[in-house]
């Protein structure tokens, strides 16, 4: 998977997703996610945003996210048999 990360955002929510920095105008969302997947308490993987849109990338701003760091291994293999390429 191209640039798999484990982010967190300033809402406190655990994301695993591919994630692309972009050029943007000034104000503007700077970060794509793509297929985003929410880290439930129980290790369980759920799509982000799921029940209210279609869509599987997103723009925000990267001043929502609090910190990144590499998924771990377990995680990687839940995600990837979860995202087909």
């Amino acid at each position: 998977m191209k640039n798999l990360k484990l982010i967190i955002l300033t809402n406190d929510i655990n994301l695993i997703t591919q994630i692309e920095e972009v050029s943007t105008d000034l104000g503007e969302p700077d970060c794509k996610l793509i297929e985003p997947f929410v880290i439930k308490g129980d290790g369980t993987l759920a799509p982000w945003l799921v029940n209210l849109t279609s869509q599987n990338t997103f723009m925000i701003h990267s001043d929502k996210i609090l910190t990144m760091a590499d998924p771990n291994g377990k995680l990687i293999d839940k995600y990837e048999t979860l995202v087909k390429e």
